[in-house]
């Protein structure tokens, strides 16, 4: 109502009996409201847009003066009329409507504007790449988007539509001062309004949010805490109406984060919105399921009320991937000294050096000593270190299984990871038993193993330990205020992509980069090649702004911008978990826990890129000099691998994933190209004949999908029309 009051305000002034009776009748209106939930739906948001240059016909708005906070300068919209040199310097002419139809001027600097995006204002956007980091091979990219999350969720409707698995987003939770901003002011706690703007805000990016997602089959999640989680469903429920939504209380700190109303907070909330066939997918790796009901089952034949049994997993203790093969972890190459007379484990050795054969391992009598080799003789590693190993042996964790005589490891070694470890220790795998080599015979029921608790109490989502601490590793010296713990993310996303070993995922509110993080764990422990699209503005927090501002720093200068979250945190830590080093250049210290572990220098064998949206000047749209600033958008619709089409040429290009072809006139060329590129998808075809582009579809080959681009290259992506 905040618009509303405004406007009744104004008529007063002019005619206070009419605004006295049209607000008798609001009130009359607000006295019957309707069921669900009623929100003002704020003005919509405007975006300032620092470092982007200024152009004539621009909306803008004064900076500051060096020094001085925002709120010390007028906030009012100006629109540019002109630029001009003045003295050396880029002057513009300001013009804006005021009262009786008159239109008040201003003159300033260039240096001293930042243009504004007004909702429904025109926007063609593009991406420029400002970095990458390869190690996945030929497997697809990861992305960072700097960008408006607003603007970017528009710009992934043409990319993504329909093609996301799951979003996982930690929106603000409205709780505090400065902690997230309206039309670039950050919302007060005691703000009247605070909830319905965050509500505001929230809507319009579900309803971009949900387009993205299968409707097939799709999940998405938002944890929250309780100032805002019943708006939230109740927000979910009328955006989503199909979804099947459900909650999870997750603990985050059991010794509590802060007094609020009197109580202590020592957890969090988990939303998920479950849409089309979405299912929960529980696995033995995560300390929050089991192995799906179609596993290794026993059951008691004769009572089909019986509860049926899942058996607890044991895993294979050698390394799959060649990417472990002896060298690359030296503590991992160790003799574990199998008993001959009763095929059980008797000790564990050190490690040896990996110039020194095996053969010449110190010997044990009465007993084997076996290593991780595969069949053809490639010499491994053993999963865990000796010391972990040895810990879970003593305790029934590891053992030896079948001998495997004339190959060049002579036991199979099996141990169970943290995840089955945790249901054990924390009761929800029951042991009946233990084998004669003191191994636990354990098992789920399979009621209790079909799904995850509703309560998650578990040591590993602790947001200190496994959030803060691990941000600290990857990043020393740097901070960021509540990150989530990496497990967490990882255990909930795996109950829905476990079995999508190629699904998005998008997070739109990435902070620090947790999703991305969590994602990269999931392929290294299943060799997947999942991919997560993480968004996040630059904002500089409120703290250090006043530090900059002291220093006559202010938005848009690069002193200023380095100290933005997506450049100071969330793509350092991205970089930096992938390389497995520090943005220092030192190994990163400690080691992953629970459910695959293994040290954090490691690093992950993927791709990433990091990109910044930028917003494109309709003069170069209109003369189709635009191509550059669309080739990422392209190359991220064709799935985001291989290489890239980067400039427009006089016929065609085509690389591993897709084509473009630049004039129609080169059709049965560039379709032949595309036809001996095996892994090829989708074709863009440049032109404004209806009749050319249909004649290039139907001499496509069958598996490629062809996709219309107009001449005017960004025509084909504005967004912010206020159609969406």
């Amino acid at each position: 109502m905040s618009t509303l009051r405004d406007l009744l305000r104004r008529v007063g002034e002019k005619n206070p009996e009419l605004a006295a009776e049209i607000e008798a009748e609001v009130r009359a209106l607000e006295s019957r409201r309707a069921f669900g939930l009623n929100f003002e739906r704020h003005t919509p948001e405007s975006v300032e847009l620092p470092g982007r240059p200024v152009r004539r016909g621009d909306k803008v708005r004064f900076m500051p003066e060096r020094g001085e906070a925002a709120s010390a300068v007028d906030q009012r919209l100006w629109q540019v009329a002109k630029i001009r040199n003045a003295g050396g310097k880029r002057e513009a002419d300001l013009v804006r409507p005021s009262a009786e139809d008159e239109v008040e001027h201003a003159t300033r600097e260039v240096e001293d504007l930042v243009v504004v995006a007004e909702f429904r204002d025109p926007i063609y956007p593009g991406l420029v790449s400002t970095g990458k980091v390869e190690r996945g091979g030929d497997k697809p990219f990861h992305t960072v988007i700097n960008a408006e999350n607003y603007h970017a969720l528009q710009a992934l409707l043409y990319t993504h539509a329909g093609k996301v698995d799951a979003i996982y987003i930690d929106p603000p939770y409205n709780t505090r001062d400065k902690d997230w901003k309206y039309n670039n002011d950050y919302v007060d706690k005691e703000d009247q309004y605070k909830h319905s703007k965050w509500l505001a805000m929230m809507e319009r990016r579900l309803r971009f949010a949900v387009r993205l997602l299968d409707p097939k089959q799709a999940v998405l999640i938002v944890t929250i805490d309780a100032n805002e989680l019943y708006r939230l469903v109740l927000l979910i429920e009328q955006t989503i109406p199909a979804a099947r939504i459900r909650m999870i209380s997750s603990v985050i700190n059991s010794k509590g984060v802060g007094v609020t109303e009197g109580f202590k907070r020592v957890d969090e909330y988990v939303v998920i919105a479950r849409i089309g066939d979405a299912g929960v997918y529980p696995s033995t790796d995560a300390p929050l399921g089991s192995r799906p009901i179609d596993a290794d089952v026993t059951a008691n034949q004769e009572d089909d009320d019986e509860p049926k049994r899942i058996k607890i997993d044991w895993q294979t203790a050698r390394r799959r991937d060649l990417q472990s093969v002896r060298p690359t972890r030296p503590a991992q190459f160790y003799p574990i000294y199998v008993n001959e007379e009763t095929g059980a484990i008797d000790a564990i050795g050190q490690p040896i050096p990996h110039e020194q054969p095996r053969e010449t391992a110190p010997q044990r009598p009465g007993c084997i000593a076996v290593f991780p080799v595969r069949d053809d003789g490639t010499e491994m590693n053993w999963a865990v270190t000796g010391p972990t190993f040895q810990k879970r042996w003593r305790k029934g964790y590891a053992r030896a299984g079948k001998a495997m005589p004339g190959k060049p490891q002579k036991y199979i070694i099996q141990y169970l990871k943290s995840g089955p470890i945790a249901d054990i220790e924390e009761g929800r795998a029951i042991v009946e038993g233990r084998n004669n080599d003191g191994s636990v015979v354990a098992y789920y029921e399979s009621e209790s193993a079909k799904a995850p608790p509703t309560q998650w109490n578990l040591r590993s989502h602790n947001a200190e330990h496994y959030g803060t601490r691990i941000v600290r590793s990857l990043l020393p010296g740097r901070q960021f205020p509540f990150p989530k713990s990496l497990f967490a993310v990882e255990d909930v996303l795996r109950l829905f992509i476990s079995e999508k070993r190629d699904a998005v995922v998008l997070d739109f509110f990435a902070g620090s980069g947790t999703s991305a993080h969590a994602v990269m764990r999931l392929n290294k422990q299943d060799g997947g090649c999942r991919q997560c699209i993480s968004v996040t503005n630059n904002e500089v927090s409120a703290d250090e702004q006043k530090g900059l501002r002291e220093k006559g720093l202010r938005p848009g200068d690069p002193e200023w911008e380095q100290w933005g979250i997506c450049d100071h945190i969330t793509k350092p830590r991205i970089k930096a978990a992938i390389t497995g080093k520090t943005p220092g250049g030192e190994p990163i210290k400690g080691d992953y826990k629970f459910t695959d572990e293994f040290p954090m220098a490691d690093g992950f064998e993927e791709n990433v890129e990091f990109f910044t949206m930028t917003y494109e000047a309709p003069r170069r749209v209109a003369h189709h000099r635009s191509f550059a600033a669309i080739a990422p958008l392209l190359w991220l619709k064709a799935g985001a691998r291989g290489r890239r089409v980067e400039q427009a040429v006089d016929d065609f290009a085509v690389v591993e994933a897709y084509g473009v072809l630049f004039n129609p006139d080169c059709s049965q060329a560039f379709v032949e190209a595309l036809a001996e590129q095996d892994d090829a998808r989708m074709a863009f075809v440049v032109t404004d004949d209806d009749r050319a582009y249909q004649a290039v579809c139907k001499a496509l080959p069958e598996d490629v999908e062809p996709v219309r681009l107009y001449a005017s290259y960004l025509t084909s992506f504005t967004i912010n029309t206020g159609r969406e």
